[in-house]
């Protein structure tokens, strides 16, 4: 039986009378660079146990000293295990926690808040999923993680309010996209190593809602998972590089939400480009002019059951038959054409995955402080590379720069264009100066080199990172739909990170140019016409209608200045579609009227035998995707042509006439591995494609 002060007690609580309940706690230091420090407040006697949206958690709050808040991530874990992310990463270079409330009630969020931080604040998590239902009474802790040296820091103190006037939480139950669930089991992640944790995906079909409480049909095992790239590393939402593995820790190959198996994964998060378009929709076109580029996906994301918002799941740039396809170099392939590839190398930072190189013996395009172009070991790695293949890459690079740099560069024998794949930069060079990519050419610009015996030539990409593409930066001309991306130095000359010289050299040939012209004024009528793009955009922004609207409560970033957004700042969702495809019109416009070079008839008519029908993937494992363009209605017949000249396929397609047309192909199950030809035939033409057939 109740006495009367517990009754009264839970009858001012139910009607949710003023009260509160305070627990202190002492801090201490927190370890410079990890590991994770844990403080702990012993919760006793509260006058209700059972802890919920009625009488739980109010606010948990803090002061901590520390010179470079942006290296701390602080959680607060629940006697249950529940752990509910405080701030991540928040702060950048400023200072201090100084009487700071996390506390669901108010409206200002730390995610837009600056240091020093002081006052109250919505966390980064939902602090209301600790009001489950648990019992209170129990060991709280304060979980603090300093992720780099050199910024030594201490926690003061710190205290957890309990009150008739809770933390409630928004609960995150089902979505229209995939859902990917992960449970790192109380690890806190890391930028390296990977730590082992739980991953589930739910993904029900086309049209089918997919339910936090359906079972895993997607994918149901272990993974490693990291922190992964540079800048954004910073932001709120965290970019995360994921290994597939089994029970026992083993790399394992998976088929992810239908991308082709393999075990090195990435969960991107489009947090500073907030139309989630730019990546999405440059991979996609650089697929569809021919090349490999990053498949994707989107999905939700839960993470020690916090949502986390919109990710893109994206495939790893690595050498594989399904992604970067050249030969696999061991430390036995040190002669002959076994040397001669395959070879993955990059120019990009060298934070993230940066390693060793070498220095190029020419000079970019800009080098007023003496700026170099350092080439990194992207496959084999720095620390797996033999001294042969070493030599051999760094030869092979420096003898077409040399070749490039003479007066002989247009020389047929001699010339650049025996190193080189020069569709491969012609296209390379359309993405980038499409987008206005202010990173383009400098950074994140990847090379691959196959045996002299399967081409040999080096190319140019596959494309990566182009967040800040499309006028989403505020620096160094990124605005402006007018000017050359591969031109960086004249704007910014000092950048520590410059273009080649490569792309001015190009422009002194005129077979480059004309070939330029020709390839743009074929992708024009086809994946760059406007209509094309608006309609691509247009989806991406119809996907994620629903799921938007769960990403912007979490982060409230719409109208509001994120690195490095440029002014004016669209305040709503659709203004970033608008901008986008703003943008995009007056930059094909201007490259209309800019892009040199004459495409001629004849130039024009060798340029569309190449290029009107393009295949992807290429290695295909099942299924084809193609595009082709006519310019009237008619049948046209597909065919897929064996070694023999045996016809193992046959399609008869009808051409819409409008333009670009794609087509997906299921190809016959019985098909064995191998090389084959892939025949369009119109009323008026014919093209083919050599494909090849690896499961």
């Amino acid at each position: 039986m109740m006495n009367k002060f517990t009754t009264a007690l839970l009858l001012c609580i139910l009607n949710f009378c003023a009260f509160a309940q305070t627990y202190n706690g002492i801090g201490g230091s927190i370890p410079d660079g990890g590991p994770q420090a844990s403080f702990t407040i012993t919760v006793s006697n509260l006058p209700i146990s059972t802890i919920d949206t009625v009488f739980g958690v109010e606010s948990v709050c803090l002061n901590i000293s520390h010179g470079y808040v942006g290296d701390l991530a602080i959680r607060l874990l629940a006697p249950d295990g529940t752990v509910v992310d405080l701030s991540i990463a928040n702060g950048g270079n400023g200072n201090n926690y100084t009487n700071t409330c996390f506390n669901n009630n108010t409206t200002a969020s730390i995610i837009n808040a600056n240091p020093p931080y002081s006052g109250s604040f919505k966390p980064q998590g939902q602090l209301g999923i600790v009001n489950n239902g648990q019992v209170g009474n129990g060991a709280w802790k304060l979980l603090i993680l300093d992720s780099s040296a050199p910024d030594a820091g201490t926690l003061l103190n710190w205290r957890i309010v309990f009150s008739s006037n809770p933390a409630k939480a928004k609960i995150f139950t089902s979505s229209d996209l995939p859902i990917v669930v992960i449970n790192t089991n109380g690890q806190a992640i890391l930028d390296e190593p990977k730590i082992t944790a739980d991953m589930g995906i739910i993904y029900n079909g086309v049209g089918i809602r997919n339910n936090l409480s359906d079972p895993f049909n997607n994918y149901n095992n272990k993974i490693g998972i990291e922190y992964r790239g540079s800048t954004s590393q910073g932001f709120a939402q965290k970019p995360y590089g994921l290994e597939t593995r089994d029970s026992s820790g083993t790399e394992l190959d998976t088929s992810l939400l239908g991308l082709p198996s393999e075990h090195d994964w990435i969960l991107y998060p489009p947090y500073n480009d907030k139309s989630f378009a730019r990546n999405v929709l440059t991979y996609d076109l650089s697929r569809r002019m021919g090349h490999y580029a990053a498949r994707t996906k989107f999905c939700e994301l839960v993470v020690n059951g916090q949502y986390q918002g919109i990710y893109v799941l994206m495939e790893k740039l690595k050498r594989d038959k399904h992604r970067i396809n050249i030969a696999e170099l061991d430390s036995n392939d040190v002669t002959g054409d076994e040397l001669t590839g395959g070879y993955i190398i990059k120019i990009d930072k060298f934070t993230g995955s940066g390693g060793g190189g070498w220095t190029s013996n020419y000079l970019p395009a800009a080098h007023p402080n003496g700026q170099t172009i350092f080439y990194q070991y992207e496959y084999p790695k720095d620390d797996e590379i033999e001294v042969q293949q070493e030599s051999y890459i760094q030869s092979y690079v420096d003898s077409f720069e040399y070749a490039l740099n003479s007066i002989s560069l247009t020389d047929t024998i001699n010339g650049y264009r025996h190193f080189i794949d020069v569709n491969s930069f012609i296209d390379f060079f359309i993405i980038n100066e499409l987008s206005k990519n202010v990173d383009g050419y400098r950074l994140s610009t990847y090379l691959f080199k196959n045996k002299e015996s399967k081409g040999g030539q080096l190319n140019a990409g596959p494309v990566w990172d182009f967040n800040i593409a499309y006028k989403n930066a505020n620096y160094c001309g990124a605005t402006s739909s007018s000017g050359w991306a591969y031109d960086f130095g004249s704007l910014c000359g000092t950048a520590d990170q410059q273009v080649p010289f490569w792309w001015n050299k190009f422009m002194q040939d005129t077979r480059f140019k004309n070939d330029l012209k020709c390839r743009w004024l074929e992708l024009r009528s086809t994946i760059l016409n406007t209509t094309f793009l608006n309609n691509y955009i247009d989806s991406i922004a119809l996907l994620t209608t629903e799921a938007r609207t769960r990403h912007y409560d979490l982060y409230p970033i719409l109208g509001v200045y994120v690195w490095p957004n440029p002014n004016p700042i669209p305040a709503t969702y659709a203004a970033e579609i608008t901008t986008l495809k703003n943008f995009l019109n007056s930059r094909m416009n201007w490259l209309d009227a800019s892009m040199p070079g004459t495409c001629s008839v004849s130039s024009a008519a060798e340029q569309s035998k190449i290029l009107a029908l393009t295949v992807v993937p290429n290695p295909f494992h099942a299924e084809l995707g193609i595009s082709f363009y006519t310019s009237s209605k008619q049948n046209c017949y597909l065919e897929l042509i064996n070694a023999t000249g045996e016809i193992v396929y046959r399609e008869t397609i009808l051409s819409t006439g409008n333009g670009i047309q794609h087509q997906q192909i299921q190809t016959p199950e019985e098909l064995s591995n191998g090389m084959y030809f892939l025949k369009l035939t119109t009323e008026t033409s014919s093209e083919s494609i050599k494909v090849s057939l690896v499961k």
